[in-house]
């Protein structure tokens, strides 16, 4: 089975990644693994005055501030484990990336680092629902 993991380094990620190692039941052998985090675009306007490569940069450093840690914890519990980073607005692509990639189940935290943002489930959790057609674990 192919199992998108969306991360953002908040601590629902690390809830979700706990959950996942002490319900081991719930992951086959064979399952193969993609930690996603989505990186918030820079404004346009400020692009105009940035060198492209000091863009990628940005969007490389913010990514493997988040993906990294999620790596150490898989390598751990032996998960094999494949990270992707992508910028643009979280919901929108997670949900593109889950479809376009027919990833069977897609995991993710009910709240983000804007938790204040919903009451019952964050924005980008709401928006991956109302978008992505594969099957979501919403983990709290």
């Amino acid at each position: 089975m192919k199992i998108l993991l969306a991360v953002d380094g908040s601590d629902y990620t690390k809830r979700m990644l706990a959950y996942l190692a002490t319900h081991e039941e719930l992951l086959g052998k064979a399952d193969a693994f993609t930690a996603l985090t989505v990186v918030p675009v820079i404004p346009p306007r400020a692009l105009a005055f940035v060198d492209p490569s000091i863009v990628q940069e940005y969007y490389t450093s913010e990514a493997e501030h988040v993906l990294e840690p999620v790596q150490r914890y898989a390598a751990q519990k032996g998960w094999p484990v494949t990270a992707e980073h992508r910028a643009g607005h979280a919901g929108d692509v997670i949900a593109e990336v889950a479809g376009s990639g027919r990833y069977d189940l897609v995991i993710m935290g009910s709240h983000g680092h804007s938790a204040l943002a919903g009451a019952v489930l964050g924005s980008v959790t709401v928006r991956v629902l109302a978008r992505c057609k594969a099957p979501l674990l919403i983990l709290h």
